[in-house]
Order: structure tokens, then sequence, then C-alpha cells
């Protein structure tokens, strides 16, 4: 008759439909992680997410929910959370191919026209050196080079979110230096005098330097 399935046609009930026990939580895990990263194409991110998780890599997942700062330049794409998700990703490895950013770069939608223009600025070639690309980037999109020494503070110290935000003063010179450099106008005397400064700070913190030592008023600035 019209409308009703042969005698062939497979019957199923709950009691049939077996649930792969690692599905609920895995389901669970996936829809938190998307919410945290708001990631601009849900479909190109989910496949990144999974084959990450597939072959033990990092997943492009923010580790929280990100607000825009008032400083922050909303139009690249670029956040200092996708930023920290990038350096998680690439950052072990020290020394990477442009292949593999250029892949983690579209894992985590952010826009190829800014990848571009910041491996043009750099003049990096088919191997660079993760933290100067960080570093760059992380001036991309604060605006200035206090302001992106700030943000490299945040996202490479070991501290507590809402810590001070030390990192090493070796790996703070390394990178400032090489900002300063790029931006091309400001004097080396300006940056010995930044360095002058910090250091006493620097020998009562163990080493370490934190974004409170170079915002104060009385810090030489950064940038030009």
């Amino acid at each position: 008759m019209p409308g009703v399935q042969g005698t062939d046609a497979p019957m199923y009930c709950s009691q049939q439909i077996n649930i792969p026990p690692d599905l609920p939580d895995i389901l669970k895990q996936f829809t938190k992680a998307a919410i945290r990263t708001q990631p601009k194409d849900v479909l190109q991110w989910s496949a990144a997410y999974f084959h990450a998780l597939a072959t033990g890599e990092t997943p492009p997942v923010k580790e929280r929910l990100e607000m825009p700062t008032a400083t922050q330049k909303t139009d690249t794409g670029l956040t200092p959370g996708l930023l920290a998700v990038l350096n998680r990703q690439l950052g072990p490895k020290k020394m990477i191919s442009q292949g593999e950013l250029e892949k983690k770069w579209k894992d985590n939608c952010l826009p190829q026209e800014q990848l571009d223009n910041l491996l043009s600025v750099g003049s990096f070639g088919n191997e660079l050196e993760w933290l100067k690309f960080f570093a760059l980037a992380c001036s991309s999109l604060s605006g200035n080079i206090t302001q992106a020494m700030k943000v490299i503070c945040e996202v490479l110290t070991k501290d507590p979110e809402g810590g001070a935000a030390r990192i090493p003063y070796p790996l703070f010179q390394d990178l400032y230096t090489y900002l300063a450099q790029i931006d091309g106008e400001i004097s080396e005397e300006q940056i010995q005098s930044v360095y002058e400064y910090l250091q006493y700070h620097v020998d009562n913190q163990e080493g370490m330097v934190m974004p409170r030592n170079f915002l104060s008023k009385d810090c030489p600035s950064l940038g030009s």
C-alpha cells in the first residue's frame, strides 16, 4: 500500500541504536570550544579542530571567550587570543616553514591578505623564526610598539591570567630590538635608554620584566 514500508525495510527502536560512549563528551567539548573561539568559518574551523584531535596536535581553540579591547584593530581578524592559539601550535617548533604557518593561519580563519602583508613587512623566507613573526603580528594588532610588547608579555608569560605577565629579560630585549629595527625610526640611543631604565627592575625581579615596568611614566618611550 502507498505510504506503508515494505516488510523488508529495517525497523529501529531506541534499544537497537548504539551510541558510541565517547560521542556525547566529544560533542560537548567541541561545542564549548566553538563558543569560546567564535570562528568566522565554523565548517573550516571544525575540520581543523577534529583533524588536530585525530592527529594529536594542538587544536585551534581559545582558552576563553574574548572581547575586543579599545586598542585592538578588529578589521584584521587578529586578536591576542588567536595569537595565543598560534603560539601554542607553532611556538614549540622555534623555526617553522611558511607552509606550516599558512595552514595554521587558515585553520584559525584568519585573512590571507593580513598574513601576506606580515610576511612582506618582515621579509620572511620559506623558513622563519616563529617568535619574530609573532612579535610582528603583535605589533600589527596593537598599532604601536609599546602595546605590542605588552601583548607579547601577556601571551608568552607563564604567570596565571591577571598576574604580572613576566617574561625573561633577554626575550624582551630580543623581540623589542627586532621590532625597533623593523620600525626604522627608533635610534640605538633610545633603545639603550630603555634597557638602562629597565635593568634596575630586572635586577630586583630575578631577571624578569613585566608590562608595569615599561608602562611606567618614568620609563623612556619605547616607540618613536
